[in-house]
């Protein structure tokens, strides 16, 4: 049973670990590409489609099973092992720097774009919007895409540890 959830636990990580990754090198170059005005209408029209079941699965399927993977792992009767270790600190890395830093970053960023409302705006308005907006938003991607890079290499070690104490 443990190594099904630890199977599942990699899956759910990879997953977010994936999806930042495309955005980072794929998505966002692409929208930089963007007019001021255009760029901010696909960022809240993404920013909506994202808020689905199925992201929410995975983002907070991680959340969830990182931190039962590494209870799971844990014997009281047994030393502790170099696969709780490396689920231990994979559960912190994501919890911090992926959830953490999305919900005290990405999102009030994502909620304040939601809000401007391009079609009234001013063309210096709307480029200082993005402005604002796009390399703040950045940064906290970055980090949030090296914590749950970081959290997949973690996973997958634990995952090629014997199951062993």
């Amino acid at each position: 049973m443990n190594t099904i959830l630890l199977g599942i636990t990699a899956t759910t990580t990879a997953l977010m670990s994936g999806l930042f990754y495309a955005f980072s090198w794929a998505v966002m170059p692409g929208l930089k590409r963007l007019p001021d005005a255009a760029y901010i209408a696909a960022m809240q029209s993404i920013n909506r489609a994202i808020q689905n079941p199925v992201f929410f699965a995975a983002f907070l399927g991680a959340a969830l099973l990182l931190p039962l993977s590494t209870y799971l792992e844990y014997s009281p009767s047994k030393p502790v092992s170099l696969r709780f270790w490396l689920l231990l600190v994979a559960s912190v890395v994501y919890i911090v720097g992926v959830i953490g830093v999305t919900s005290a970053g990405n999102v009030p960023l994502n909620e304040t774009l939601d809000a401007f409302d391009v079609q009234s705006a001013s063309v210096s308005d709307i480029a200082n919007h993005r402005r604002a907006f796009e390399v703040r938003w950045s940064q906290f991607h970055t980090i949030r895409t090296g914590a749950s890079f970081l959290t997949i290499l973690l996973v997958v070690a634990a995952c090629l540890r014997p199951d062993t104490h």
